[in-house]
């Protein structure tokens, strides 16, 4: 059986040439309400990426990844790596969101809220725009003159001083808003380390906005591609009007007149009449574009638009629908029961282990000892005053090197304790013991070990 060979295909991301090469993207300024929309969204962005770690909540801040202390401060709640199934449960509704997100959504995060497309759309294009006017073309196909050399020289330079900024907005979530004006503070020599890995991420973020751009969702970027396998006929994604549209170009055919205006726009150079593909980042610029030619020829909007291939076949829009609701129910109950869950752990932790060699130690004829390392990271927000108590056997003993212990709101001790029971208690050359972490009286942690004494 001969199989029918198709007429057209794409093999490979559409700013690439034939050669391998790269084909440079110049868009053209969207407007309409959908860009405006995004806009507002893209600042709002941009606004919750730069206060974000100034904000507190309970004397945290809103967002904080201190991957050197190991500790996370998602909404004001400190996540240590010791709360490995707090870790854990966070990385399952992660993963559980983005797929039910996308299967329902598509792509909304890329176009509207991921930081690349954000800062690229709403800040580089937009100095782009300011220095060479809104072009389709591209200035490189001008001739350079004195004036054109200034002004792209003039662009890069705002680049490069935005990546300074944009590299300063990414350290305040790892090190805290704090330490980093300490090292802008302090002399460069105290901290040319420190100095010389900013100036280089800063030259990469410049290099990304400046030359890389859009190959970073088109090349690298994972996620377009597992919208392959996540979106189907019903997902909601930005979506040409096939049956409306086609054929196209002539007066008495479809409503698409076939002018190219949405790939003009196109931040990646994809033509949305084509259908899904990888590139689409659903950022709704070919949709205003759309709506401004259907209006100058006096036919009906939304050629392009918010829809579901369902949608497009049986003609009625299906955005919201009984799995777009039951999905996002789903979505609001995961972030519930996370929230439910951090706020309900335990006000500390504590890691109680024999000390690695050690014996047992006679104190006198009828004691023995045991050394342990302790370990204790206060989760709150206020002081403690610890002490640790054998809980069974009754007769048993604890004593801190530190004695009593005032640990500070999201501390941590490091301490050695001694472990003191009577020979009459012991069950055999390992006996277990219960050891309580106590705030006055009140019980906040048990904890179970062995104890080393002499065979019976």
């Amino acid at each position: 059986m001969e199989l029918e060979t198709p007429t057209t295909f794409r093999d490979r991301p559409i700013n690439i040439n034939e050669s391998g090469q790269r084909k440079w993207i110049y868009a053209k300024q969207p407007q309409g309400k959908w860009y405006n929309r995004r806009t507002a969204a893209g600042w709002l962005a941009i606004l919750f990426l730069v206060l974000a770690p100034f904000i507190k909540i309970n004397g945290n801040p809103l967002m904080l990844f201190d991957i050197a202390n190991r500790k996370f401060s998602i909404f004001g709640q400190i996540i240590w790596a010791q709360d490995t199934y707090l870790l854990a449960l966070v990385m399952a509704v992660t993963v559980v969101f983005i797929v039910l997100f996308t299967v329902v959504y598509g792509r909304l995060w890329c176009g509207w809220a991921c930081p690349q497309t954000v800062f690229l759309e709403m800040v580089f294009r937009r100095i782009e725009y300011l220095f060479e006017g809104n072009y389709r073309k591209g200035r490189k196909e001008q001739k350079m003159t004195t004036r054109i050399f200034f002004l792209k020289t003039a662009k890069h330079a705002v680049f490069l001083i935005v990546s300074v900024l944009i590299t300063n907005i990414f350290l305040n979530w790892i090190i805290g808003p704090e330490r980093l004006f300490e090292i802008i503070t302090a002399p460069i020599q105290e901290n040319l380390m420190g100095f010389t890995i900013m100036f280089g991420i800063s030259l990469f973020y410049y290099w990304i906005y400046a030359f890389f751009r859009e190959q970073v969702c088109t090349m690298i970027c994972p996620y377009g591609r597992l919208q392959g396998v996540l979106l189907d006929s019903r997902s909601i994604a930005v979506i040409y009007d096939y049956k409306r549209g086609e054929p196209r170009g002539s007066k008495n055919a479809g409503d698409c007149i076939d002018c190219h205006q949405c790939i003009a726009v196109c931040p990646t150079g994809i033509d949305i009449k084509n259908g899904s593909q990888l590139e689409c980042i659903n950022c709704t610029a070919c949709i205003d574009e759309c709506n401004i030619v259907m209006k100058k020829v006096n036919k009906a909007p939304n050629l392009i638009r918010f829809d579901s291939v369902q949608g497009v076949e049986s003609g009625r829009r299906s955005i919201l629908n009984a799995r777009t609701y039951a999905y996002s129910a789903v979505l609001a109950i995961l972030i519930v029961v996370l929230a439910v869950t951090i706020s309900n752990r335990k006000p500390i932790d504590a890691t109680m282990l024999r000390v690695s060699g050690s014996i047992f130690q006679r104190v006198d004829s009828v004691t023995y000892s045991n050394l342990y390392m302790v370990k204790i990271i206060n989760k709150t927000q206020a002081d403690k005053v610890l002490t640790i108590k054998v809980i069974t056997p009754l007769s048993g003993k604890a004593q801190l090197a530190t004695g009593q212990t005032m640990l500070k709101k999201q501390g941590i001790l490091e301490s050695v304790m001694i472990v003191n029971l009577n020979q009459s208690t012991l069950t055999g050359k390992s006996t277990p013991i219960e050891l309580g972490i106590f705030e006055g009286e009140t019980l906040l942690e048990k904890y179970t070990t062995n104890f080393l004494g002499p065979e019976k």
